[in-house]
C-alpha cells in the first residue's frame, strides 16, 4: 500500500517536501545555538553583568530577526542585482517568492534560514562589547546589521545569481560552505571594531600600561554554552550539507562536512590546550572551550571539500592561534575582547577561508590552487573591509553622541542594576526564602522568644561581630538557635588575615587573589551571655585551618527599637 502511494509521488514534490522539513530542523538548531552564547557569555562576563548579556542576547534574536524580516531580505535583494525592494516580509504576504534564495523550499522557509544566520552574526558582537555597552547602543547596532551591514556581506558573496561580487572581481566564485568568513568572521571582525571604539573596561589596564585580569564569573557556564553551541553546529554545517538536490541525497557531502567538523571541533580544542600549555605549563579549562569553537569556525566555510587531515591541520591550526591572537590583542592593541571573540570568531575563521585551496581533498577545485586562494583573499578583505567601517562608523557616532558607553559609576555598580534594575544573584534571599535549608519564618506569636532568645530584660547591651567562611552560615545558624539567639544579620565581605593569598589563571594569565570572600555574622543581645553566642559561632565555624575567622565583642551603648520606640536592652 505504501508503496503503491510513493509511487504515485512526484519525485520533485518529494524532494521539496524533504527539503522544507529538514531546513526548518536546521533551522531550530541554529536557533538553539543563541542558548549556548548566552551561557558562553554569561559565564565570562562578571556576576554583576550577567543579566545585561543574557539580555542582549534575548533582544539581539527579537529584533535582529524582526528588522531582518522586514528591511534585510529586501536590502539583500536589491545590492544582490535579484530584484526590487522588496522584502521577506512584502512576498510573503503578496504570495510572491522570497528575495533571499528563492526557489526551491518556499519564503517561509528561506527567509527564517537566513535569519538564523544573520543573528548568529549579530550576537557575536555582544561578547566583545560585554560590561560596559549601553543596551540601546548594541540594539541600535544590532538593528543597523540585520537590516543592511549583513545583508551587504551576502549580496558580495552569496547572492542569487552565484556571481557576486569576488567571482566579478577575480573570476573565481568565493568558497564560504556555511558562513565561516561571511557569518562568523564577520562577526568577530564587527565585535574586535567595536570593543576598539568603544575602549576597555574599568581596570583592565593599569597606568603602567600592563594589562588586570578580569575573571569572569562562571566556568561552568562558559563551558556548558560551549557544549550546546558545538551540538547546534552540526546545523549550520551538517544541515547545510543534507539538501535533497534533484531527488538525490548526497550522501558523500553530508558525511564528509560531518566527519571534518568533528575532527576540526576535537582538534581546536587540542591546539589550545597545547600552546597554552607550552606558554604556561598548565591547561586552561576557558582557552580550552575557545578552543573547541575556533576549530568550529575554521572549518565551517570549507566543510564540503576537506579531506580528513585538512581538518585535522585546520583545527590544530584554528585551536593554537587562540592563545597568541588574544594575547596580542589583549596585551599589545591594548583591546577589550572580553568573550575573546576577535580570536575564536574572527581570526579562526579569516584562517578556515584561505585554507580552502590548501586542504581540499583530491578533485573538489574547481579551478587551480592560485586561483582559489586569490577569490578566497578577495573576500576576506571585502568582508573584512566593509564590516570594518561599518561597525567603526556606527560605534563612533554612538560615542560622539554620549550614547555607545555606560557611566562610570553604573559600569562600577555594574549592569544588572544600572540597565535593569534587577540583580541575577541577590546575597540572601527574601523574608520567606531559606538560603541553607534553615528556617525562612520566624514565629512571631507572643509565646515565641525573644529576638535574642531571653525571657527577661538585662541591663547590658552587647554586640557580637564575626567574620567567617561563607559556606559555615548554615551550622552558624544553626549553634545561635540553640543557645537561644535566632537573631543576626548577615553581610557579604571579603578581607585579608592570616589565610594565604591564592593564584588563579584566566585565559592562561595568572592573577593573585588575596581578598578572600567571608560572611560578616552579627548579633545584638541583652540578656544572654556574649560569651556564649561567640562560643557557639566558632565552634561552628571551626575546620582548623587559617581563614576560620574572627569572633568579636563590643558593648552597645544604646538601642532605639523603630517600631515602638522603646529603648536600651527592651528595644533589643
Amino acid at each position: 500500500m505504501t508503496t503503491g502511494v510513493l509511487a504515485t509521488v512526484d519525485p520533485s514534490t518529494f524532494a521539496s517536501a524533504v527539503n522544507g522539513t529538514w531546513i526548518l530542523m536546521v533551522t531550530f538548531l541554529i536557533f538553539f545555538m543563541h542558548a549556548g552564547f548566552a551561557m558562553l557569555e554569561a559565564g565570562q562576563v562578571r556576576s554583576k553583568n550577567v543579566a545585561n548579556q543574557l539580555t542582549k542576547n534575548l533582544l539581539t534574536w527579537s529584533v535582529g530577526v524582526t528588522v531582518f524580516f522586514l528591511i534585510g531580505t529586501a536590502f539583500t535583494s536589491v545590492m544582490s542585482g535579484s530584484g526590487g525592494p522588496v522584502s521577506a516580509a512584502g512576498t510573503l504576504f503578496s504570495g510572491g517568492e522570497l528575495a533571499v534564495d528563492a526557489g526551491t523550499v518556499g519564503p517561509y522557509v528561506n527567509w527564517l534560514y537566513g535569519a538564523v544566520f544573520a543573528m548568529t552574526a549579530a550576537t557575536i558582537v555582544s561578547g566583545a562589547v560585554a560590561g560596559r555597552a549601553k543596551l540601546r547602543a548594541y540594539v541600535t547596532y544590532t538593528f543597523l546589521l540585520a537590516a543592511v551591514i549583513y545583508p551587504m556581506v551576502i549580496a558580495f558573496t552569496w547572492s542569487a545569481s552565484g556571481d557576486g561580487l569576488v567571482a566579478q572581481l577575480t573570476g573565481t566564485a568565493f568558497h564560504d560552505f556555511a558562513g565561516g568568513m561571511i557569518v562568523h568572521g564577520m562577526g568577530g571582525i564587527a565585535g574586535l571594531t567595536a570593543a576598539a571604539v568603544l575602549g576597555p573596561r574599568m581596570d583592565r589596564y593599569a597606568e603602567n600600561g600592563s594589562t588586570n585580569v578580569i575573571p569572569g564569573h562562571s566556568l561552568t557556564f562558559a563551558v556548558l554554552g560551549t557544549l550546546i553551541l558545538a551540538f547546534g553546529w552540526y546545523g549550520f554545517n551538517v544541515g547545510t550539507a543534507s539538501v535533497v538536490s534533484g531527488g538525490m541525497f548526497n550522501t558523500l557531502t553530508v558525511n564528509l562536512v560531518a566527519m571534518g567538523t568533528t575532527v576540526a571541533m576535537a582538534a581546536g580544542g587540542i591546539g589550545a590546550a597545547l600552546v597554552v600549555w607550552l606558554r604556561t605549563g598548565k591547561v586552561d579549562t576557558l582557552y580550552v572551550a575557545n578552543g573547541l569553537l575556533a576549530g568550529l569556525v575554521g572549518i565551517t566555510a570549507i566543510p564540503d571539500t576537506t579531506a580528513w587531515w585538512g581538518a585535522l591541520v585546520v583545527g590544530l591550526l584554528a585551536g593554537g592561534q587562540l592563545p597568541l591572537v588574544f594575547e596580542f590583542v589583549s596585551d599589545t592593541l591594548k583591546i577589550d575582547d572580553v568573550c575573546a571573540v576577535f580570536p575564536v570568531h574572527g581570526s579562526a575563521g579569516v584562517l578556515g577561508t584561505l585554507l580552502f585551496p590548501f586542504v581540499a581533498a583530491p578533485g573538489t577545485l574547481s579551478a587551480g590552487v592560485g586561483a582559489h586562494f586569490v577569490a578566497q583573499l578577495t573576500g576576506v578583505v571585502i568582508i573584512g573591509g566593509w564590516t570594518l567601517t561599518a561597525t567603526a562608523a556606527v560605534w563612533y557616532v554612538l560615542k560622539l553622541s554620549g550614547e555607545a558607553r555606560v557611566t562610570p559609576e553604573h559600569e562600577q555598580e555594574g549592569l544588572d542594576i544600572s540597565e535593569h534594575g534587577v540583580e541575577t544573584y541577590p546575597e540572601f534571599g527574601g523574608d520567606r526564602v531559606a538560603t541553607d535549608g534553615g528556617p525562612s519564618v520566624v514565629d512571631t506569636t507572643d509565646d515565641s522568644p525573644r529576638a535574642d532568645g531571653g525571657s527577661e530584660v538585662g541591663s547590658e547591651i552587647k554586640m557580637v561581630t564575626a567574620v567567617v567562611r561563607p559556606d559555615k552560615l548554615g551550622a552558624i545558624k544553626q549553634a545561635l538557635a540553640e543557645v537561644n539567639a535566632p537573631s543576626l544579620t548577615v553581610t557579604n565581605v571579603s578581607g585579608r588575615g592570616s589565610q594565604p593569598a591564592k593564584k588563579g589563571q584566566w585565559r592562561g594569565e595568572e592573577f593573585t587573589v588575596d581578598l578572600h570572600q567571608k560572611v560578616k555574622v552579627e548579633i545584638v543581645v541583652a540578656d544572654i551571655p556574649a560569651d556564649e553566642v561567640a562560643e557557639a559561632i566558632a565552634g561552628a565555624a571551626k575546620t582548623g585551618e587559617p581563614g576560620d575567622g574572627k569572633v568579636f565583642i563590643m558593648p552597645v551603648e544604646d538601642a532605639l527599637q523603630v517600631r515602638t520606640g522603646a529603648t536600651g536592652p527592651e528595644a533589643v
